[in-house]
C-alpha cells in the first residue's frame, strides 16, 4: 500500500505561519537585552554611515581636486611648449607645417603624459594651409564634447570637463578633458589633453572599502561591548524580577543577593528591607487571620449547643402562644424569629470561615441551571406574593447540564432573587438564563430604586447594607452577597453587578461550561438592553478575582 502522508490543513498552516511570525515580535517585547543591543547597534550604524559618508566625500573631493590641479598645471606647461614650437615656424609649406605639428605634439608628450590628445581646428577658420586634425589614439576626439569646445572657443583660455572614458576592456573609467587654444599664423587651433583618473578612483575605492570594513568591525565591537554592559546591568534586574515573582507566589524568604556598594547593591538592600517588612506584616496578618477564623469557628460551634436549647424552648413557647395573653404570644413570635435569624447567622459565619480558610469544597454534579433557577423562584413564591412582585423567567439558553455544586449555585440564585424582590418595589423581576459555547450566565434584573456608584462598589462587602434604616421583610445576615461571590469564585465564575439610580439593578452570574473554558465573555450582558440607551448615573462593578471580603 502506498504511504499516507498527513498534510496540515490550510487553517493549521495559517496558524503555524502566524505563530512563526509572532515569535520574533514576542522575543522583541520580552527581551530587554535584545532591544538595547539592537537599538544601540542600529543607532551606531546610522552614525557611522553618516560619518563615513562625510569622510568618503571629503576624501573623494580632495583626491579629485589635487589630481585636477596637477593635470591643469601640466597641461598649461604642455600648451606653452607646443605654442613655442609653433612660434618658430619659418615655412608655409604644408609638409613643413605637418612636421611642425608633429614636433609640437611630441613636446606635449614630453611635458605631460595624457591618455589621449586631440588637435582640432577652431570653427570658422579659412586658411588653406591649415594643420590637419590629429588624435592619439584614434577616436580620442569623440571624448571632446561640444560644451567644452564652446567654452574654449569663447574664452580662449584653459577649460576642463569631467568625462567617462571607455577602457580597452570595455569598462568605464573616470577622466578629465583639458582644452586650450594654439595660434599658428592667423589660424586658431584647439588642443585637448585627455587624462584617465582610474588610479584616483582605485584609491578612493580602497579607502571606502577600508571604511566599510572598519565600520563593520566597529559595529561588532559596539554590539559585543553593549551586550557585555547590558548583561552586567540586567543580571541584577533579572534576579530582582525572579525574587519578586517568588515573593508574589508566597515564598517570602527569598532575597536578592547583595554585592558591592553601587546603585544596584543599594537597590538590592532596599528591596530586601522592604521584603523583610512585608514578610513580618504578612506573617502577622496571617496569624491574626488564623486567630480570627479560629475564634469565629470556635464561637459558632460553641453557640450551637445553647442555641439548640433556646430554639427548643422558643418552639415550645411558640406552640403555646394561643393559651397565653397577647403580649406574651407576641414575645414568643419575636423570640422564634430572632432565634431562626441567629441560626442563619451562625451558619453563614461557619460557611464564610471555611471559605476564608480555603476549606470549602465543591461537590460537582451535572445540573440543569434552568431547572435550578425555576426551583429557586418557586421557593421564594411566598415572598413574591407578599410583596406583589411578579417574577419572570426568560431562558433562551442554558438548558444543557454543566458540572456545578447545585447547593451553592441555588444559594446564589436565592440570595439574588431575595434581594431583587426586597428592593424591587413591587416592580417586575426578570431572571435570564442563557448560554454560549464556553459559558452559562444567569441574570437577575429588578426595576427598583437602584444604587449610586459608591454603594454598588461595596455591595459585596460583609455586613454592609445600602440603607441600614430601611425595614426589611426578610431577616438577612449581611453575608448573603459575600458568600454568593465566594461561591461563584469557587466555580471559576464571576459575579457582577450593574446599577443605576432610579433604573434598578442587574446581577449577572457567569459560569464556565467545562473545566478548560473561561467564564468571560458571558452570554448574559451586564448592562440590560432596556437601559443601554439611557445616560443617567450608572455603576457597573466587575469582580474578577477573590478579594477576601468581596470587591
Amino acid at each position: 500500500m502506498p504511504a499516507v502522508v498527513a498534510r496540515p490543513s490550510p487553517t493549521v498552516r495559517m496558524l503555524q505561519l502566524r505563530r512563526s511570525a509572532a515569535a520574533p515580535a514576542r522575543l522583541w517585547r520580552r527581551s530587554l537585552r535584545l532591544r538595547t543591543v539592537v537599538i544601540t547597534v542600529v543607532l551606531s550604524a546610522v552614525a557611522l554611515a553618516a560619518v563615513g559618508g562625510v569622510i568618503s566625500y571629503s576624501i573623494a573631493r580632495g583626491l579629485f581636486t589635487d589630481r585636477l590641479n596637477q593635470e591643469l598645471t601640466v597641461s598649461a606647461r604642455a600648451t606653452v611648449a607646443a605654442q613655442s614650437v609653433l612660434n618658430g615656424a619659418t615655412s608655409t609649406d604644408q609638409t613643413a607645417l605637418e612636421n611642425l605639428q608633429l614636433a609640437a605634439i611630441q613636446q606635449v608628450h614630453d611635458a605631460a603624459t595624457p591618455s589621449g590628445i586631440a588637435w582640432l581646428r577652431s570653427p570658422g577658420q579659412v586658411d588653406p594651409l591649415a594643420l590637419p586634425v590629429a588624435t592619439s589614439p584614434d577616436g580620442a576626439d569623440q571624448v571632446v564634447t561640444e560644451q567644452i569646445r564652446q567654452a574654449v572657443e569663447s574664452s580662449g583660455t584653459q577649460q576642463y570637463q569631467s568625462v567617462a572614458l571607455t577602457a580597452t576592456n570595455g569598462q568605464l573609467h573616470p577622466g578629465v578633458v583639458v582644452g586650450d587654444v594654439l595660434q599658428l599664423g592667423g589660424t586658431q587651433y584647439e588642443l585637448y589633453l585627455i587624462y584617465d583618473l582610474q588610479d584616483v578612483q582605485s584609491t578612493l575605492d580602497f579607502v571606502q572599502r577600508t571604511l566599510l570594513i572598519g565600520g563593520l568591525v566597529l559595529l561588532l565591537l559596539i554590539g559585543a561591548v553593549t551586550t557585555a554592559v547590558v548583561t552586567m546591568v540586567i543580571t541584577p534586574l533579572k534576579q530582582a524580577a525572579k525574587v519578586s515573582e517568588e515573593l508574589a507566589a508566597g515564598r517570602l524568604e527569598q532575597r536578592i543577593p547583595e554585592r558591592g556598594e553601587d546603585v544596584v547593591a543599594t537597590l538590592a538592600r532596599s528591596f530586601n528591607r522592604m521584603a523583610d517588612g512585608l514578610q513580618r506584616q504578612i506573617t502577622q496578618l496571617a496569624n491574626l487571620s488564623r486567630v480570627q477564623q479560629r475564634f469565629v469557628s470556635d464561637v459558632s460551634h460553641e453557640l450551637r449547643t445553647p442555641l439548640t436549647t433556646i430554639r427548643l424552648a422558643s418552639d415550645v413557647l411558640y406552640d403555646a402562644r394561643d393559651r397565653v395573653d397577647a403580649p406574651t404570644a407576641r414575645s414568643a413570635e419575636l423570640l422564634r424569629d430572632q432565634v431562626q435569624r441567629f441560626e442563619a447567622l451562625l451558619a453563614d459565619l461557619l460557611e464564610i470561615s471555611r471559605m476564608d480558610a480555603q476549606a470549602a469544597d465543591v461537590a460537582g454534579e451535572p445540573t440543569n441551571l434552568v431547572d435550578l433557577v425555576r426551583e429557586s423562584i418557586e421557593s421564594l413564591d411566598g415572598l413574591a406574593r407578599d410583596t406583589g412582585t411578579p417574577v419572570e423567567l426568560v431562558a433562551p439558553g442554558g438548558h444543557v447540564e454543566i458540572e456545578v455544586d447545585p447547593r451553592r449555585i441555588a444559594r446564589i440564585v436565592r440570595n439574588l432573587l431575595a434581594n431583587a424582590i426586597e428592593h424591587g418595589e413591587a416592580r417586575p423581576v426578570v431572571v435570564t438564563v442563557d448560554s454560549s459555547e464556553r459559558a452559562v450566565g444567569i441574570g437577575v434584573r429588578d426595576h427598583g430604586a437602584g444604587m449610586p456608584a459608591a454603594d454598588a462598589e461595596r455591595v459585596f462587602d460583609r455586613f454592609w447594607r445600602a440603607d441600614p434604616s430601611r425595614q426589611r421583610r426578610i431577616g438577612g445576615t449581611g453575608l448573603g452577597l459575600a458568600i454568593s461571590l465566594e461561591d461563584a469564585l469557587l466555580h471559576r465564575g464571576t459575579l457582577e453587578v450593574w446599577s443605576r439610580t432610579g433604573d434598578g439593578t442587574n446581577f449577572v452570574l457567569t459560569l464556565p461550561r467545562g473545566p478548560l473554558d473561561s467564564a468571560a465573555p458571558g452570554p448574559v450582558p451586564l448592562v440590560p438592553a432596556d437601559a443601554r440607551s439611557q445616560t443617567r448615573d450608572e455603576a457597573p462593578v466587575a469582580v474578577p478575582e477573590r478579594a477576601g471580603v468581596g470587591s
